[in-house]
């Protein structure tokens, strides 16, 4: 990284270390992937190193590898012309301190010059990483105006970092929520997927989102804070059930992959448990819920229901190799059809009931037991 910057800056082109990674590494978390902004051009950047890739270089910015093959980003100076709340268009700026002035939060807004050794903190961005603040750069209720989508990484940042929101910041969060409306599902998916998997507490960024109004925009299904066993995690589907009454619904307004809306129906679906830990329960209510089975005793586990010895029965069940799907059983429809079942609706019919007996006796899964019990229904 320090190799990109001097030569930029032997290029004649004003260049500071920006963004995320200097406040994760003055809270102690140094990072890799240091992006830089410079008073050089796209065109510019990409003529000084031979390994580039373009970004978004329509944004100003071009991915430069450093001599370890770490990719950085270089985002040329800029400032912001126009914005609908939802995009802001931007200009090339001619200095650090117009870039600047255009970040979302004050701890996102410090520069570092690593070869002068040198602060840029126009907006007292170390002073509130020091006192656990998040807080807009200059008014607030601009900020957010500018792009929306602010207002989530606000709380974002806030539930990562354990940090209060500044008492301003939040009154114009709060006062614009209704106005998220306005921003793309994919945004909102992204920032929200984001905060679930950074937070240090479900209780306090679920309890933001909910006093802040913006549950009421995008997450109706928000269920209030509780005691979760769980303080978030990389698996955005699981968490969302977790701590929403209803997931499906919220994976469609997101615009999820097809594979997450159906998983997300699936736990839906349901039950959430079966009626007892007897095995013969467990294993019709492991057919029921199907491929649902390990995401329900999951969020079972972190809602702290109470286990009578149905958990470890489902994972008794799976150890044995017992069978709860069609799928499972030791014979199928060809089989049956040799042994003389009619071919169409009937064979769907006898695997059905060769199912229900197996979840009665899984010891009767086996090809000679269930094509005699067959012959005997035909």
């Amino acid at each position: 990284m320090v190799g990109i910057l001097r030569r930029l800056e032997e290029a004649g082109h004003e260049t500071w270390c920006v963004g995320g990674a200097i406040r994760d590494a003055l809270l102690g978390d140094p990072q890799q992937d240091m992006d830089l902004a410079t008073s050089a051009r796209p065109e510019e950047v990409r003529q000084l190193f031979r390994r580039t890739i373009a970004v978004g270089i329509e944004h100003g910015t071009v991915g430069v590898f450093d001599e370890l093959g770490v990719l950085h980003e270089v985002t040329t100076f800029r400032r912001d012309v126009t914005t609908d709340g939802r995009h802001a268009e931007v200009e090339f700026g001619l200095s650090l301190e117009e870039d600047l002035a255009r970040r979302d939060l004050t701890i996102n807004a410090i520069a570092y010059h690593p070869l002068h050794r040198t602060w840029r903190d126009p907006f007292g961005g170390r002073d509130d990483l020091h006192h656990g603040l998040v807080r807009a750069v200059g008014d607030p209720a601009s900020r957010f105006r500018e792009d929306r989508l602010r207002i989530l990484r606000a709380i974002r940042f806030a539930a990562r970092l354990n940090f209060r929101i500044d008492a301003a910041t939040w009154s114009a969060a709060c006062a614009q929520a209704s106005d998220t409306a306005n921003l793309s599902a994919e945004r909102v998916r992204d920032e929200w997927s984001k905060s679930i998997r950074t937070t240090r507490s479900l209780d306090r960024l679920v309890g933001q989102w909910l006093e802040s109004g913006v549950a009421a925009v995008w997450l109706p299904e928000l269920l209030p804070s509780a005691s979760w066993q769980r303080s978030g995690g990389p698996d955005v589907v699981l968490i969302t059930a977790l701590v929403c009454s209803a997931c499906g619904p919220v994976m469609r307004r997101f615009r999820g992959s097809n594979a997450e809306i159906r998983r997300a129906e699936a736990i839906d679906r349901g039950p959430a448990r079966p009626q007892s830990g007897a095995p013969v329960e467990v294993r019709r209510w492991m057919a029921v819920v199907g491929e649902a089975t390990s995401d329900l005793v999951t969020l079972a586990t972190w809602r702290g229901l109470r286990e009578d010895g149905w958990i470890r029965e489902v994972a008794g069940v799976t150890a044995r190799g017992e069978a709860t799907s069609r799928g499972e059983l030791a014979v199928n429809g060809d089989d049956l059809r040799t042994a003389g079942v009619a071919a169409g609706p009937a064979i769907g019919r006898a695997l059905e009931q060769l199912l229900d007996a197996v979840l009665e006796e899984p010891a009767l899964n086996t090809r000679e037991q269930l094509l005699a019990l067959a012959r005997s229904v035909v």
